[in-house]
């Protein structure tokens, strides 16, 4: 007879016997901090998640697959720049956080937060390899009473039909054993609010879990709201951003309408957001990018026709916005015709900007990179200048253009060097005030040049 494993399964009995206090237990190492917190994808959510925790008293390991990033981040330095050196060094040296790219490391902490990308693959359908990876390695060092949270954005029932089995591959039982939530992140890179200060959405498919999420996030977060189960927190997610792309696409709409009607979209914006109620205002641009408005709602869109349900806004929507940059090269091809005399093919561009939006570094489905591509396909000579992105690094979709470097910003050599510019992203810190006084052709995407005289020139909207 095995006596040792007999010794084990009575054990793990006793230990399913006793869930409620071991529930209370952990309760109470949440709300007093006393847990280790591992955050798995170290990338623009997951970095200020770990700070967070670690802020509230949490005991914080960051794990990423990227080597580079780890060691960067257990030498103190900060891999997006709108996060100080100075915030990661004194984390480490409290001793209260580390970086490590060994996910064997998952059996030592108390809760694990999955924070891996969820894009979608060239069919334009949900790529949910990283989550898959990223469940299956979680459970192969799953023990009892720890806490799985994933936050990636993904489709109603992606926790529970892929995160789920992979933690019960471990023979632990969700929900007595160890314990699943899904809290969709809300991180806005560049934004004036906190981690800590955004509300927090929590769901879970069973009731110890959700006391254990709600406990969890209770310390972490302001405000906590919780929702029905994980499909429901999920859908909340999509529903966030489908709202944005689907207003996004319709004023970009208005602004080709209005534009034939000579008529200044952003000026009549500005003005319908006087209404104190009834009206939000949404601002057009040269196409979406981020991780979450250009890719979320084609998760939902793919779920509707497992269901046989047509998703015609979610669809519509996203041809709109996604011709965008398409759109934004014509109109300069145009421009450059009408007002220089000269084709697309041949001519010297300025992009200036090509972050996705304005004071962040973050080039994740940037429409400045689809232009970039576009402009130089037609044969236009392309450079850009941002002052938040000083080299295009290694992305899936544009191989091409990794490793170009930002031009110096020198104004008075531009009117030498370029034949327009285009403005792609209106960051705070360009001089567009010496860009207008140094070019004859400006054409601007994002209303940057608003009430700033071209002396030399035309500034065009597009």
């Amino acid at each position: 007879m095995n006596f040792a494993g007999q010794d084990e399964a009575i054990r793990i009995d006793a230990l399913r016997d006793d869930v409620s206090s071991r529930i209370d237990r952990i309760v109470m190492k949440f709300r007093t901090g006393n847990a280790t917190v591992g955050v798995v994808g170290m990338g623009y959510v997951g970095q200020p998640l770990a700070i967070t925790a670690h802020q509230k008293g949490f005991r914080v390991i960051g794990f990423d697959i990227d080597s580079a990033r780890v060691a960067a981040l257990n030498e103190g330095r900060s891999t997006i720049r709108t996060i100080p050196d100075a915030l990661i060094g004194s984390m480490l040296r409290d001793r209260r956080f580390r970086a490590s790219n060994n996910l064997r490391e998952i059996a030592n902490v108390d809760v694990v937060i999955i924070c891996v990308p969820t894009p979608l693959n060239k069919y334009r359908e949900p790529d949910l390899s990283h989550v898959r990876r990223t469940a299956e390695a979680v459970g192969a060092a799953l023990r009892f009473d720890q806490l799985v949270c994933l936050e990636s954005t993904t489709y109603p029932g992606c926790t529970s039909e892929i995160v789920r089995p992979a933690m019960e591959a471990s023979g632990l039982k969700v929900g007595s054993d160890v314990f699943l939530a899904y809290s969709p992140e809300r991180e806005d890179p560049g934004s004036k609010f906190r981690t800590s200060e955004i509300p927090k959405v929590v769901g879970a498919d069973d009731p110890h879990s959700r006391i254990l999420a709600e406990a969890f996030y209770g310390r972490l977060v302001d405000h906590v709201v919780p929702v029905a189960n994980t499909a429901t927190a999920e859908a909340v997610k999509l529903s966030e951003n489908i709202f944005r792309c689907v207003n996004i696409a319709l004023v970009n709409e208005l602004k080709h309408i209005f534009a034939r009607m000579e008529i200044d979209v952003w000026e009549v914006i500005d003005a319908a957001a006087t209404k104190p109620f009834g009206y939000m205002p949404f601002y057009p641009g040269p196409g979406l990018g981020g991780h979450c408005v250009p890719i979320d709602p084609f998760y939902l869109s793919w779920k509707a026709r497992e269901h046989e349900v047509p998703a015609r806004f979610i669809e519509l929507a996203g041809e709109i916005n996604t011709a965008e940059p398409s759109q934004v090269v014509s109109a300069l091809a145009s421009t450059l015709s009408s007002r220089k005399q000269m084709s697309l093919n041949g001519s010297r561009i300025l992009l200036v900007g090509v972050a996705y939006k304005r004071n962040v570094d973050d080039l994740r489905e940037s429409p400045a990179l689809t232009i970039f591509k576009q402009l130089e396909a037609r044969g236009a000579a392309v450079d850009y200048y941002d002052p938040w992105v000083p080299r295009i690094p290694e992305t899936r979709d544009f191989p091409q253009l990794a490793g170009r470097t930002s031009v110096p910003w020198n104004p008075m050599a531009f009117a030498n060097d370029f034949d327009a510019a285009l403005i792609v992203t209106d960051h705070s810190d360009v001089d567009y005030r010496a860009l207008a006084r140094s070019l004859d052709l400006i054409v601007d995407t994002r209303n940057a040049m608003n009430g700033i005289p071209a002396p030399r020139g035309i500034v065009v909207k597009a």
